[in-house]
């Protein structure tokens, strides 16, 4: 392994033309919205450095391959991926592949010998750095995975991908240090993006057309850049002309202060729909993870979230078979689930982390066989909660934001989809064009998709200039 800062960088002032032939670069991405959001930035640095972009790894000469390490199966999957992708030097001896973000980061140390094929690795700090990283050259992987307590990306535009919702990132990093988590120690301490940076995003989001903005961060409600709190940056990017709905992933319980529900509440372009991960209905789990709440509190907050906006929409995140879990602390998640009634939820069962708290700490003590079986019994019972859920909006008129054809069609009936105001798939046959607003009423569900007709009459215009 080399170390990048071992190597003599590129002059700053390296025009494009150094690049080798306008070589092509194909980035793919696993993970969640913070990972496509990092490829969109990726691809617009290596872009504006001369590289040429390119749709498929066969036509590529450098793949990326842009990660996630929240959970194992994640990374043995990409470790495959990559080795599978390795078979192109078969035809393209030259082809470079490397490693990005949160993998990158996490396996510093284990990664060259599990996948010795891999050319560089690259953490989530280090992008403005690849074109200089791609152009170095050295017999060992190249390494550039320094964690940065600045680094936001400020002035660079991400080469966003077609369609009606652009991802911002808010806030990087974490500071919560959640006894299962690796994510502080794969993307750093948390730093705010500035909010004239963010608003400057959203108004050239707005030029391309785009109707909808999702603000990202680890724990988005944490936000503040010095002067403006997370509640005063909702207010700025609803007032960008052109944006119609705004939406923020993943909001930390333990940081979601009165003003931005009052924000919520009052901006109509804030979209009712809220996603307020829990982990566990079990306190005695909570103070285990270092969750920072306790389920007083929590429920106490989905009380008066739910009585200051109407028809919120609240999904969360469950872990089941986390150390030390007792069947009664799964039976309490059970019940939580009965009371709160999430409109969905993302229930995983337990696996330990390197690097992190509960790794060095703490006994992975359930048996996987009853972390299977407490799994799928959280999954049924969140698929009837969200049936039960989905069935009252029977009959309801739904706003819907038009994303395109549906994958589900039924015979030569064109169907469409779309996503309502608390972010359900909405499918309906009429044809309308993506990115404009339709009127939907529901005539039957499922559990995780609602199916209706349009009144075409009463549809928004809102389509792409």
């Amino acid at each position: 392994m080399v170390e990048i800062a071992d190597i003599e960088p590129i002059a700053a002032s390296a025009s494009k033309a150094q690049t080798n032939c306008a070589q092509s670069i194909y980035v793919e991405t696993y993970g969640c919205q913070m990972n496509v959001s990092d490829s969109e930035l990726v691809t617009s640095i290596v872009k504006d450095a001369g590289y040429r972009i390119v749709d498929q790894p066969d036509d590529a000469d450098i793949i990326l391959i842009n990660t996630c390490a929240v959970r194992e199966h994640a990374e043995e999957r990409v470790i495959g991926r990559a080795s599978q992708l390795h078979g192109l030097r078969n035809r393209n001896p030259q082809l470079t592949i490397g490693i990005l973000g949160c993998m990158a980061q996490h396996l510093a140390q284990s990664l060259p010998q599990r996948a010795p094929f891999v050319d560089l690795i690259v953490g989530p700090d280090s992008y403005r750095r690849l074109p200089d990283i791609l152009r170095s050259t050295a017999d060992d992987t190249l390494l550039d995975l320094r964690l940065s307590r600045a680094e936001t990306y400020v002035g660079l535009d991400p080469e966003r991908r077609g369609g009606t919702n652009a991802w911002v990132t808010a806030i990087r990093g974490c500071d919560k240090f959640c006894t299962f988590c690796v994510v502080p120690f794969v993307r750093g301490r948390e730093r705010s993006v500035s909010a004239q940076e963010i608003v400057r995003q959203v108004e050239l989001i707005a030029e391309k057309g785009y109707k909808e903005v999702t603000l990202l961060g680890q724990t988005v409600n944490s936000y503040h850049d010095g002067t403006a709190d997370f509640s005063d940056l909702l207010y700025m990017v609803s007032a960008v002309p052109g944006i119609a709905r705004v939406r923020f992933t993943s909001p930390y319980p333990k940081d979601f202060h009165e003003c931005t529900i009052e924000a919520m509440a009052a901006i109509p372009e804030v979209c009712p729909s809220l996603h307020l991960p829990v982990q566990s209905g079990s306190d005695n789990q909570l103070v285990a993870m270092r969750r920072g709440y306790d389920l007083f509190t929590y429920r106490r907050l989905v009380e008066k979230l739910r009585r200051t906006i109407p028809d919120l929409a609240l999904t969360t995140d469950i872990i089941v078979g986390f150390c030390g879990e007792t069947k009664s602390d799964f039976r309490l998640t059970c019940e939580l689930m009965r009371d709160i009634r999430f409109d969905s939820a993302f229930t995983f069962k337990y696996s330990e982390r390197s690097g992190t708290y509960a790794s060095k700490n703490m006994s992975d003590d359930v048996p996987e066989s009853v972390k299977g079986e407490r799994l799928q019994e959280v999954i049924q019972l969140q698929e009837q909660i969200s049936y039960e859920i989905n069935q009252r909006r029977i009959g309801v008129t739904e706003k819907v934001l038009v994303e395109g054809p549906s994958k589900r069609q039924d015979g030569e009936t064109r169907n469409m989809f779309g996503r309502s105001l608390q972010g359900k798939t909405v499918i309906f046959p009429e044809f309308a064009e993506p990115n404009s607003l339709v009127d939907v009423t529901v005539h039957r569900t499922t559990s995780h998709t609602l199916f209706g007709d349009s009144n075409q009459d009463q549809t928004d215009s809102l389509n792409i200039a």
